[in-house]
Order: structure tokens, then C-alpha cells, then sequence
């Protein structure tokens, strides 16, 4: 017999787990050969692909009493999803890789405990007609579907789901229940005094939902945030260490200490931002990313969540996107007028393609939309692929990046290319099927506007070419680069002093700096670099060869704004040296 439990054998021989025969005495004397019992049970698992030897060894297994499906998933070897999918198919209860929470299941949160809710990982999806839909990722356990049937009073038809979706919709079901919105109101300034006072209200609870709907986790979390954001951060970091936590908030583009609360709120803050967020606030020990959406009286805030664990516990950034204070116009960014006029007449040509290079957090995408902003969207059709979708414009369609859903740049631009665009903007080109997709585009009567990972605005030719695009493509799609970085600009309240009258500038919180403007540099492609191209030439010569036609590095944009005032040259050499 098979000490797999998946047989060692073709169908028909002993321990296959399918058909396998045991002798016994026949009626007259002799033997004669039957099926074992196990087996029969191991084919009713279908697809599942169970042996008879796991199924006979099945109890006796340490946990197969508290956690079935967990210790059939080792033995099946199998990913949870791929399991629960075939047992979907199997025995045809529904599959959901992600429910969505129904306001009809609002009774399942007022009746059944958390605590069970969580144990269990059994979660309400909705109510209709007298039958409550609950999903739940531990469909092995008949008893405790029969017991919420008696709390519920009503009939249950389960939904099989992941441990983690399940877990979400326990967060936002017990969250809504205690009426706990998303909403900050408070406009007291956070200072040290306010986080002793609220962790000296806080009670440390083993459980993780229950700590994160304390009132003054709530409070401190939401202190926090407006904090942030009358600070205006672009980033918070929530950083835990040895022995102490650090609060750290990233302002115009520099990262700063800004409050240290007791080590010991670091779950209690970690547990409140996953409700908010709707990740699994009992998954330490995996990176999560999630998203939610505050207000501020009228202003909405989009907030996008980063959880990883580390020795000291989970570290946490969030990124913030205050979308009334973003600007998109290219003179709020800073773009000289000369270049403003040479990137619209690229932006209102009918077709070709216009790349805007920088590293991560240059104002790319910022810049792109102003451009876009001044497109005659009533007769041209503009469309995006973006990830995220950072910005909401007017008479645009705009599409989300979810690789989960299959939905990636290269499948996204296909799709997009059979809505009849006259405009695609590109989030990112990132490999060559999508750099491919986006200069066939150009070829084909679409105007390409997209952002690239590149030094400055010489090399985005030679990185086309490495990620595989042909030169005699590049030479015929390429219009122009634009490159940028941004550089604080400095205070016009203190005049870069940090101080007023001996006390800390309030505008700018003693940096000297608030805001911050975008130093460009603008390539337009010329016969002699598209003749250099073509020869794959390296990124020395395709700048030379664009000096000579009157290209200007962004160090010679950044000097001007020096002599206008709007920076000094301590930014511009912390930028661009």
C-alpha cells in the first residue's frame, strides 16, 4: 500500500486510492475480492484527488479535530484557492475569491459574536429571502453551520471563499456594526501630550478587533492622519523598532521624525489602519496592501496601505493623495514657458508618442495630466491605463491595473485599443510586450503619451531598445522625452529662514521650504538622433548629437529658478548632483 495515500500504481493495482481490493472469505469458503470501503469514499472526493490511505490515517492526525480543511490542505499538498475551487465544483457550493459585504447581511453582525464569527472564519454576505449567504474558508465543520442556523433563526447556504477574503468581511461587517466611519473630525493639533493621553486610555486586549474599535485607538489613528495632511505628507511611516515606535511623515518629498508614541500602541495602530483598510488584522506575518478613502469636511483623501513584517513588528506606510490640493496645470508645476509651447504642439499632434521620464515620485503622471488637461476632450477620445488611478479628470476613461483580474498594462492597452482611442495615456511602460503594444499604438493613428524609468531624457531611447523594441520603431513613433525631478521651493512666508520674528515659520514648520516645482528637460527628436538610433547608438552620443540641436539639460532649468528665487542651490544640488 502507498504511503503517499495517491497510490504507487496505474488504476487496478493495490493502493492507488481509487480502486483498491482487500480479500475476505467468500460464502461457501475460499476468498474472493471487494472494494475497500476507504476507496469509495476517496473517489466521492472527485477532482480533490484524496487517497484512501490519507483518508484512513485522517483522524488520526494531529488537528483534524479543530482544523479539518487546514489538515486536509497539507495533505492535499494543494493551494487553498485551487482546493476550495474544486471542492466548489465537487459538490456545488458556490466559490468567491472575493464576496463583497451586502447591507442585508447586517443581522449576522448584530447576532452572531466576533469572537465565533472569527474562530470559525464564518462571515454574513447578504440576506434574501429568509436565507442568509455566509461565507466561510473551513467549509469542514457541520456543527457550527447548524449552530449559527439556531442564532440566526433562518436556513444557511454557505459560500466557500479564502481565509483572508472571509477575514475582510468580518472587519467591515463588526465595523459597520459599531457604527465606527471612516470620517476624521478632529482638528486638535497631535502632539506628544495627546498620544500619552489617549495610550493611557487604551486597554491592551488579546483581541485584535476589539482593540481596534476602541474609541481612543479610533481617535489617536484619526489625530494622526489629520496631522499628516495639515502637515501636507505625501507618506506616513509607521516604523516600529527595539524600543521604541517612530511616527515619520515625508514632506515635500523629505522624510522626517515627527512623533514617538509608546512601543506598546504599535498593534493597537497596526489592528485600527487594517480595519480601515479591509485587510486581515490576524495576518502578522505576511505583507498586505489595501486602500480606503477619509474626508475632512468637504475634501476627500485617498489612502493607499502598505503592511510588512518585520523583526519588530508589522511596519507601515501609507500613502496619502489629497486630491484638492493637487494642481494640474504645467504652470503650477513649474515648466517654463518655451517648453510648455514645444510639449503642447507634441501633445496635439494626431498620433506618435511622447514619453515623460524621472524615478519614482518625480510628478511624472502630475505632468501628463496637465497636458491632458489642456486636450480638446470633446473631440478627442482620451483614455488612461494606470497604476493606481491617482487622478479624476473630466471626459476621461480611466482603467485600473489588477493583476489579480488579469487586467495588467499590456492586456489593458489591448483592450483599450478596440475602444476607438484617439489619446491613451500609459501609466508605465515596464516590459516589452507593453512597450511594443504602446509604439505599435503610435503607429496606427493613436497619440501615446507614457512614463519611463530613465536618468535623463537621452537615455529613454537606448531603454527602449534594451527592453526589445526595434530602432526603426523607435525612430518612426518617438516624438520627444521629457524628463523631470522636483526641487522644493522655498518658503515665501519666511523666505527660507525657517523663523519669523525669532518664533518657527507656521507656513512651513521651520524647513524653509513649502511646496515643491518640477526642473525639466525636453529632447524633440531630430533626423540626426533618429539616425543614431537606428544604429543603436549609446546614450553619450544621442546627447551630444541633442546639445548640438539645441537641447538643454534640466541643471540649466534648475539655474534659472535658482536666479528667480523660487529654490536655492542647496536643492538643486541635492537633486540633480
Amino acid at each position: 500500500m502507498a504511503r503517499n495515500g495517491r497510490g504507487a500504481g496505474k488504476s487496478g493495482r493495490a493502493g492507488n486510492g481509487r480502486g483498491e481490493l482487500a480479500r475476505r472469505e467468500a460464502p461457501g469458503g475460499g476468498t474472493a475480492l471487494v472494494r475497500d470501503e476507504w476507496s469509495r469514499v476517496a473517489e466521492s472526493f472527485g477532482s480533490l484527488q484524496v487517497g484512501a490511505e490519507q483518508l484512513r490515517q485522517f483522524a488520526h492526525v494531529e488537528g483534524s479535530d479543530d482544523e479539518p480543511w487546514d489538515v486536509m490542505l497539507q495533505a492535499l499538498a494543494m493551494d487553498e484557492i485551487q482546493a476550495l475551487g474544486r471542492l466548489g465544483e465537487r459538490t456545488g457550493v458556490e466559490f468567491l475569491s472575493e464576496p463583497r459585504l451586502d447591507e442585508s447581511a447586517s443581522r449576522f453582525y448584530e447576532m452572531v459574536p466576533p469572537e465565533m464569527a472569527r474562530t470559525n472564519s464564518v462571515a454574513g454576505v447578504s440576506s434574501a429571502h429568509g436565507i442568509m449567504r455566509v461565507a466561510t474558508s473551513q467549509p469542514m465543520q457541520p456543527s457550527v453551520f447548524a449552530m449559527l442556523e439556531d442564532i440566526l433563526g433562518s436556513p444557511v447556504r454557505l459560500v466557500l471563499a479564502p481565509r483572508a477574503a472571509v477575514a475582510n468581511l468580518i472587519n467591515r461587517g463588526y465595523e459597520q456594526r459599531g457604527d465606527l466611519v471612516t470620517e476624521i473630525i478632529e482638528d486638535i493639533p497631535l502632539d506628544e501630550r495627546a498620544i500619552e493621553t489617549a495610550a493611557g486610555s487604551i486597554s491592551q486586549s488579546t483581541d485584535l478587533l476589539a482593540q481596534a474599535r476602541q474609541t481612543p485607538v479610533i481617535r489617536l489613528v484619526n489625530m494622526i492622519l489629520f496631522e499628516a495632511l495639515r502637515r501636507r505628507a505625501s507618506d506616513i511611516h509607521v516604523h516600529p523598532m527595539e524600543e521604541r515606535l517612530v511616527i515619520r511623515l515625508r514632506v515635500d518629498g523629505m522624510l522626517m521624525d515627527a512623533f514617538t508614541p509608546p512601543l506598546s500602541l504599535s498593534s493597537a495602530i497596526s489592528s485600527r489602519l487594517k480595519v480601515m483598510t479591509e485587510l486581515d488584522i490576524a495576518n502578522r506575518h505576511a505583507p498586505q496592501d489595501g486602500q480606503t478613502t477619509v474626508r475632512i469636511g468637504p475634501k476627500k483623501v485617498d489612502i493607499r496601505m502598505s503592511v510588512i513584517p518585520t523583526i519588530y513588528g508589522e511596519r507601515i506606510v501609507l500613502r496619502l493623495l489629497d486630491q484638492s490640493q493637487t494642481q494640474l496645470d504645467l504652470d503650477a508645476v513649474g515648466m517654463a514657458k518655451r517648453l510648455q509651447g514645444q510639449l503642447m504642439d507634441m501633445v496635439e499632434r494626431p498620433n506618435g508618442m511622447l514619453l515623460v521620464t524621472g524615478p519614482t515620485g518625480s510628478g511624472k503622471t502630475t505632468t501628463l495630466y496637465a497636458a491632458l488637461g489642456r486636450i480638446d476632450r470633446a473631440t478627442r477620445n482620451v483614455m488612461t491605463i494606470e497604476d493606481p488611478v491617482e487622478y479624476r479628470l473630466e471626459g476621461i476613461s480611466q482603467m485600473q491595473v489588477n493583476p489579480k483580474r488579469n487586467v495588467t498594462f499590456a492586456t489593458g492597452l489591448r483592450a483599450l485599443l478596440r475602444q476607438d482611442p484617439d489619446v491613451i495615456l500609459v501609466g508605465e511602460i515596464r516590459d516589452h510586450e507593453t512597450a511594443q503594444l504602446a509604439v505599435q499604438a503610435s503607429l496606427t493613428g493613436h497619440l501615446v503619451l507614457a512614463t519611463l524609468h530613465t536618468n535623463d531624457a537621452p537615455s529613454a531611447i537606448p531603454r527602449l531598445l534594451d527592453i526589445g523594441v526595434e530602432p526603426f520603431l523607435v525612430t518612426s513613433s518617438l516624438l520627444g522625452v521629457l524628463a523631470q525631478r522636483l526641487m522644493r521651493r522655498i518658503c515665501d512666508t519666511c523666505g527660507g529662514l525657517g523663523d519669523v520674528d525669532g518664533a518657527q515659520c507656521e507656513r512651513c514648520f521651520g524647513s524653509g521650504y513649502r511646496g515643491r516645482l518640477a526642473v525639466h528637460e525636453l529632447m524633440v527628436m531630430t533626423d540626426e538622433l533618429r539616425r543614431l538610433t537606428a544604429q543603436r547608438a549609446d546614450g553619450v552620443s544621442l546627447l551630444e548629437a541633442a546639445l548640438d540641436s539645441g537641447f538643454q539639460p534640466m541643471r540649466i532649468d534648475a539655474e534659472a529658478k535658482v536666479a528667480r528665487g523660487l529654490t536655492d542651490e542647496a536643492e538643486a544640488f541635492r537633486v540633480l548632483h
